[in-house]
Order: C-alpha cells, then structure tokens, then sequence
C-alpha cells in the first residue's frame, strides 16, 4: 500500500511532490484547478516535463487527480453536462501529462430526479470524456449517499460503469467514510472483509484502483460526508487499521483527504500515524490466523 495524503499544487505542479516528500507520503493527490471554479489551470508540456522530473528520484509512486466538485455529470442541465465534460476531459488531459495512477470524480448527483435516468446522463458524459482523452484511468468514488449522490451502493457503482462503457480505463475509488456513511460496516477486520467481498461480487476486484482514508464524524448509515482526522472519528484507531491492513489493498494508493489538527490538511504526524496503524493491523492479522490454524489443527 501507498500511503499518503492530498497536497497543494500551488506555485506550480513539482511543488506538490515537494509537499508529500515533507509529509512523508508514498502517494499524493492533487486538483488540477480550483476546485470551487470552472476555469482550468493553463498547464502546458513543460510543467508536466518538470512534474515528472521532481516525482522521478523522490518516494512519491503514484499520483491521483481529484476532479473538481462543481462536476455533475449526471445534472438534468445541459449547461452544467457540458462544463462537466470539459472539465473531466480537461483532468484526464491533466493526468496523461503527468502519469497520474488516475483521476478521481464524483459521479454526480439525481439530486430530486430519476435516479436510473440519472446514472444514464452520467455514464453519457464520462463515455464521451474518456473518448476524448488518452490513457489516463477514471476512477468513480462511492459516495455517502446525501442529496442524491450516485455511487452510494455497489449496485449504482456497477451501474455507473455499465453506463459509461465498461471500459478498461474505468476503475473504483473506495473511501472509507463514505462506505461507512453509506451502511458498509468496515470497523473491523471481518467487516471489511465482507464488504470488499461483496464488491468484488458486484463490481469487480479488478476496478478497485485507489483508496482514500479518512475518519467518519458522523456514524454508520448516516449517509452524511463528514471526515474526521484518523482514529479521531466513528471508525477509530482500530477500523483505520483494518483498512490499512485489509491484503486485498496491498498494491493501491492510499491517501487523506483529512482536515488536520490546524485545518491546513493531512500531516506529516498523521501519515506517521497511518504507517503505524497498518503494522498495528497486520499485526492483529497475523496473530488472529495464527490462531485459527492452532484451533483446526486441535480439533484434528
């Protein structure tokens, strides 16, 4: 697992490698624009030349784009369908450029309206978005599940990438407090298990490209985003652990998208603290298989 946590590209796109180097991080997420307008950073050939460049010898191994949150694939307003996609195809031109792991977009939201119709308006935008880009992957996050948000369930997830094409660039972000506000009981070991179980049944294990951690403020089923600073929220030390230490995430970058102690984002203490829970994790793992092979093997 790569471990690490959403920095900010200002003053140019290598200062984000900069900023996860200083905070130790495996991996870092990054908007590739403001993510409260619609008008795009003018990012050129050489920013992405000298992003490369700064990743290249540095402990950063994957990068991931999160789309802006003024994207609604799935609006009933053509207006707002038509800056989703320029948007979208602008972050997947974005992460071409720089090599990123993927971009990271809310699917959008029914808001009041039909949902199936919803998630075909959505799956219009992101097919058409992905015609118009290369190579980089889009990775639709599930969400908490307030106001009408798709993505809420395995089910829709599914859905969403039925009506996108289905393609091979498609993937998954799974966030822990949104699976957690959405029903999904992660909190321990066996329940996270079951969960990932259900979407490899439902989805697929091989869409599952990125994972953000973060804590819940608020409990499970609540269907309200709320983050909260690691082992600090409604999942804890002890859920954060078994997130961090789930196998079937071994391979996946892991990033914060926490507010921090002074409300200025993830640090360097709490990426120390994430290292330390997945040890603490793998630890219980092991001690708990080592304990069932003791109960089989007394029961021969």
């Amino acid at each position: 697992m790569l471990i690490g946590a959403h920095v900010s590209p200002a003053g140019g796109l290598a200062k984000a490698i900069e900023r996860g180097e200083q905070r130790g991080c495996q991996a870092i997420q990054i908007f590739n624009q403001s993510p409260r307008m619609w008008r795009p950073t003018p990012y050129g050939d050489d920013d992405f030349a000298a992003f490369r460049e700064a990743m290249e010898p540095s402990p950063i191994k994957a990068v991931l784009i999160h789309a802006v949150y003024l994207i609604n694939c799935a609006s009933d307003d053509a207006e707002i369908r038509t800056k989703s996609l320029a948007s979208l195809i602008q972050s997947l031109r974005v992460g071409a450029g720089i090599g990123a792991t993927g971009v990271v977009l809310h699917p959008g939201s029914a808001k009041q309206g039909d949902v199936g119709e919803a998630i075909r308006r959505a799956g219009a935008v992101i097919k058409e978005a992905l015609a118009e880009s290369e190579r980089c992957p889009l990775h639709l996050e599930d969400t908490a599940g307030a106001g009408g948000t798709l993505g809420r369930s395995f089910q829709e997830l599914a859905e969403l990438l039925g009506a996108a094409g289905g393609g091979a660039r498609l993937g998954v972000c799974l966030d822990s407090c949104h699976l957690l506000a959405s029903g999904y009981d992660i909190r321990t070991p066996q329940g996270l298990g079951e969960t990932i179980d259900e979407f490899d049944r439902t989805v697929g294990r091989h869409r599952l490209g990125s994972l953000h951690l973060n804590d819940s403020q608020t409990p499970l089923g609540s269907n309200r985003d709320r983050h909260a600073n690691i082992g600090e929220g409604e999942l804890g030390e002890r859920g954060c652990a078994a997130y961090l230490s789930e196998p079937r995430f071994d391979t996946l970058p892991c990033v914060l998208e926490t507010q921090g102690p002074e409300h200025q984002g993830p640090t360097a203490e709490e990426i120390a603290l994430c290292f330390k829970l997945r040890r603490r994790g793998q630890a219980q793992r092991a001690r708990a298989a080592r304990a069932a092979a003791t109960k089989v093997a007394s029961q021969r």
